[in-house]
Protein backbone atom coordinates (compact mmCIF):
# COMPACT_ATOMS: atom_id res chain seq x y z
CA UNK A 1 0.00 0.00 0.00
CA UNK A 2 2.83 2.39 0.85
CA UNK A 3 4.37 1.77 -2.58
CA UNK A 4 1.18 2.84 -4.36
CA UNK A 5 0.76 5.94 -2.19
CA UNK A 6 4.29 7.13 -2.97
CA UNK A 7 4.02 6.63 -6.72
CA UNK A 8 3.76 9.68 -8.98
CA UNK A 9 0.22 10.70 -9.85
CA UNK A 10 -0.68 10.00 -13.46
CA UNK A 11 -1.94 13.04 -15.38
CA UNK A 12 -4.06 10.85 -17.68
CA UNK A 13 -4.47 7.48 -15.89
CA UNK A 14 -6.14 5.80 -18.86
CA UNK A 15 -2.78 5.52 -20.67
CA UNK A 16 -1.17 3.64 -17.79
CA UNK A 17 2.10 3.99 -15.90
CA UNK A 18 4.34 2.39 -18.53
CA UNK A 19 3.42 5.00 -21.10
CA UNK A 20 3.96 7.75 -18.51
CA UNK A 21 7.45 6.34 -17.98
CA UNK A 22 8.08 6.67 -21.73
CA UNK A 23 7.06 10.33 -21.54
CA UNK A 24 9.31 10.89 -18.52
CA UNK A 25 12.21 9.31 -20.40
CA UNK A 26 11.60 11.57 -23.41
CA UNK A 27 12.18 14.57 -21.13
CA UNK A 28 15.69 13.31 -20.40
CA UNK A 29 16.79 12.99 -24.05
CA UNK A 30 19.25 15.80 -24.81
CA UNK A 31 19.42 15.46 -28.59
CA UNK A 32 16.34 17.12 -30.09
CA UNK A 33 16.29 14.96 -33.23
CA UNK A 34 16.27 11.81 -31.11
CA UNK A 35 13.66 13.39 -28.85
CA UNK A 36 11.43 14.11 -31.86
CA UNK A 37 11.76 10.52 -33.04
CA UNK A 38 10.95 9.15 -29.60
CA UNK A 39 7.93 11.45 -29.29
CA UNK A 40 6.50 9.97 -32.51
CA UNK A 41 6.99 6.48 -31.07
CA UNK A 42 5.04 7.55 -27.98
CA UNK A 43 2.20 8.89 -30.15
CA UNK A 44 2.03 5.55 -32.00
CA UNK A 45 1.95 3.69 -28.68
CA UNK A 46 -0.82 5.94 -27.39
CA UNK A 47 -2.95 5.14 -30.45
CA UNK A 48 -2.38 1.42 -29.83
CA UNK A 49 -3.36 1.71 -26.17
CA UNK A 50 -6.52 3.51 -27.25
CA UNK A 51 -7.32 2.24 -30.80
CA UNK A 52 -10.83 3.71 -30.74
CA UNK A 53 -9.35 7.19 -30.53
CA UNK A 54 -9.23 7.11 -34.34
CA UNK A 55 -13.00 7.49 -34.31
CA UNK A 56 -12.58 10.96 -32.79
CA UNK A 57 -12.37 14.08 -34.96
CA UNK A 58 -8.79 15.37 -35.23
CA UNK A 59 -7.60 12.48 -33.04
CA UNK A 60 -3.90 13.02 -33.83
CA UNK A 61 -4.01 16.50 -32.36
CA UNK A 62 -5.70 15.08 -29.25
CA UNK A 63 -2.87 12.56 -28.83
CA UNK A 64 -0.22 15.29 -29.11
CA UNK A 65 -2.13 17.42 -26.61
CA UNK A 66 -2.24 14.46 -24.21
CA UNK A 67 1.51 13.95 -24.68
CA UNK A 68 2.25 17.54 -23.66
CA UNK A 69 -0.08 17.29 -20.68
CA UNK A 70 1.63 14.09 -19.51
CA UNK A 71 5.00 15.84 -19.90
CA UNK A 72 3.76 18.76 -17.78
CA UNK A 73 4.20 21.01 -20.87
CA UNK A 74 7.99 20.68 -20.60
CA UNK A 75 8.62 18.52 -23.68
CA UNK A 76 10.46 20.45 -26.40
CA UNK A 77 9.62 18.68 -29.67
CA UNK A 78 8.58 19.67 -33.18
CA UNK A 79 4.86 19.11 -32.78
CA UNK A 80 2.71 19.24 -35.97
CA UNK A 81 0.15 21.25 -34.00
CA UNK A 82 0.25 24.31 -31.80
CA UNK A 83 1.49 23.31 -28.37
CA UNK A 84 -1.20 23.57 -25.68
CA UNK A 85 -0.65 25.67 -22.57
CA UNK A 86 -1.61 24.91 -18.96
CA UNK A 87 -4.09 27.78 -19.12
CA UNK A 88 -5.87 26.21 -22.10
CA UNK A 89 -5.96 22.83 -20.43
CA UNK A 90 -7.27 23.78 -17.00
CA UNK A 91 -10.30 21.66 -17.60
CA UNK A 92 -9.90 17.91 -17.27
CA UNK A 93 -9.07 16.14 -20.56
CA UNK A 94 -11.91 14.30 -22.27
CA UNK A 95 -12.23 10.73 -21.15
CA UNK A 96 -10.72 8.30 -23.63
CA UNK A 97 -13.28 6.75 -25.97
CA UNK A 98 -12.38 3.14 -25.35
CA UNK A 99 -13.71 3.32 -21.82
CA UNK A 100 -17.20 4.02 -23.13
CA UNK A 101 -17.04 2.06 -26.37
CA UNK A 102 -18.28 -1.38 -25.44
CA UNK A 103 -17.46 -4.24 -27.81
CA UNK A 104 -19.98 -7.06 -27.53
CA UNK A 105 -17.68 -9.72 -29.02
CA UNK A 106 -14.00 -8.84 -28.83
CA UNK A 107 -12.84 -11.11 -31.71
CA UNK A 108 -14.82 -9.01 -34.19
CA UNK A 109 -13.96 -5.50 -33.02
CA UNK A 110 -15.99 -2.32 -33.16
CA UNK A 111 -15.64 -1.76 -36.91
CA UNK A 112 -17.71 -4.86 -37.68
CA UNK A 113 -20.44 -3.67 -35.32
CA UNK A 114 -20.46 -0.26 -37.01
CA UNK A 115 -20.62 -1.92 -40.42
CA UNK A 116 -23.60 -4.04 -39.36
CA UNK A 117 -25.43 -0.94 -38.11
CA UNK A 118 -24.87 0.73 -41.51
CA UNK A 119 -26.15 -2.29 -43.45
CA UNK A 120 -29.27 -2.44 -41.27
CA UNK A 121 -30.15 1.06 -42.49
CA UNK A 122 -29.76 0.13 -46.17
CA UNK A 123 -32.83 -0.48 -48.36
CA UNK A 124 -33.62 -4.10 -49.14
CA UNK A 125 -32.07 -5.45 -52.31
CA UNK A 126 -29.32 -7.51 -53.88
CA UNK A 127 -26.53 -5.20 -52.72
CA UNK A 128 -27.69 -5.38 -49.11
CA UNK A 129 -28.00 -9.18 -49.23
CA UNK A 130 -24.46 -9.48 -50.65
CA UNK A 131 -23.09 -7.33 -47.82
CA UNK A 132 -24.99 -9.37 -45.22
CA UNK A 133 -23.36 -12.58 -46.47
CA UNK A 134 -19.91 -10.95 -46.65
CA UNK A 135 -20.21 -9.78 -43.04
CA UNK A 136 -21.24 -13.24 -41.85
CA UNK A 137 -18.23 -14.78 -43.60
CA UNK A 138 -15.98 -12.09 -42.11
CA UNK A 139 -17.18 -12.95 -38.61
CA UNK A 140 -15.90 -16.49 -39.02
CA UNK A 141 -12.59 -15.29 -40.49
CA UNK A 142 -12.08 -12.91 -37.58
CA UNK A 143 -13.00 -15.52 -34.98
CA UNK A 144 -10.55 -18.03 -36.44
CA UNK A 145 -7.76 -15.50 -35.96
CA UNK A 146 -8.84 -15.28 -32.31
CA UNK A 147 -9.43 -18.96 -31.52
CA UNK A 148 -9.23 -21.84 -33.99
CA UNK A 149 -10.22 -24.62 -31.61
CA UNK A 150 -13.60 -23.33 -30.48
CA UNK A 151 -14.93 -21.95 -33.78
CA UNK A 152 -18.36 -23.40 -34.52
CA UNK A 153 -20.69 -22.33 -37.37
CA UNK A 154 -23.79 -22.29 -35.16
CA UNK A 155 -21.99 -20.05 -32.67
CA UNK A 156 -20.87 -17.65 -35.45
CA UNK A 157 -24.42 -17.42 -36.83
CA UNK A 158 -25.74 -16.85 -33.31
CA UNK A 159 -23.25 -14.00 -32.85
CA UNK A 160 -24.31 -12.57 -36.22
CA UNK A 161 -27.97 -12.57 -35.16
CA UNK A 162 -27.13 -10.91 -31.84
CA UNK A 163 -24.92 -8.24 -33.41
CA UNK A 164 -27.61 -7.40 -35.97
CA UNK A 165 -30.37 -7.56 -33.34
CA UNK A 166 -32.14 -10.06 -35.60
CA UNK A 167 -32.60 -7.41 -38.30
CA UNK A 168 -30.26 -8.94 -40.89
CA UNK A 169 -31.46 -12.22 -42.38
CA UNK A 170 -29.37 -14.77 -44.26
CA UNK A 171 -30.81 -16.88 -47.07
CA UNK A 172 -31.92 -20.36 -46.04
CA UNK A 173 -29.31 -21.97 -48.32
CA UNK A 174 -26.47 -19.77 -46.98
CA UNK A 175 -23.46 -21.64 -45.65
CA UNK A 176 -20.31 -20.34 -43.99
CA UNK A 177 -17.05 -21.25 -45.70
CA UNK A 178 -15.30 -24.25 -44.20
CA UNK A 179 -12.65 -23.69 -41.54
CA UNK A 180 -10.11 -25.50 -43.71
CA UNK A 181 -10.75 -23.16 -46.63
CA UNK A 182 -10.53 -20.02 -44.52
CA UNK A 183 -7.31 -21.11 -42.81
CA UNK A 184 -5.82 -22.00 -46.17
CA UNK A 185 -6.72 -18.55 -47.51
CA UNK A 186 -5.25 -16.87 -44.43
CA UNK A 187 -2.00 -18.82 -44.78
CA UNK A 188 -1.77 -17.97 -48.49
CA UNK A 189 -2.40 -14.31 -47.72
CA UNK A 190 0.41 -14.33 -45.15
CA UNK A 191 2.76 -15.95 -47.67
CA UNK A 192 1.85 -13.36 -50.30
CA UNK A 193 2.43 -10.52 -47.84
CA UNK A 194 5.80 -11.95 -46.84
CA UNK A 195 6.75 -12.38 -50.48
CA UNK A 196 5.71 -8.81 -51.28
CA UNK A 197 7.68 -7.53 -48.30
CA UNK A 198 10.76 -9.44 -49.42
CA UNK A 199 10.39 -8.10 -52.97
CA UNK A 200 10.15 -4.55 -51.62
CA UNK A 201 13.27 -5.09 -49.48
CA UNK A 202 15.19 -6.45 -52.46
CA UNK A 203 14.01 -3.54 -54.58
CA UNK A 204 15.15 -1.00 -51.98
CA UNK A 205 18.55 -2.69 -51.65
CA UNK A 206 18.95 -2.60 -55.44
CA UNK A 207 18.06 1.09 -55.60
CA UNK A 208 20.56 1.94 -52.84
CA UNK A 209 23.34 0.12 -54.73
CA UNK A 210 22.57 2.14 -57.84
Amino acid sequence: MEYNVNRKKLEIPEYGRNLQKMVDYALTIQDKEKRNTYAKIIIQTMSQVNPNCKEMADYKRTLWDHLHIMADYKLDVDCPYEKPTPEQQNQKPDKLNYKNSKIRFRPYGKNIENMIDKVIEMPEGEEKQTLIEMIAQQLKKSYLQWNINSCDDEMILSHFEQLSHGQLKLQEDFRLHSTKRLLSNNNQKKKNNQKQKQNNNNKNKHQKKN
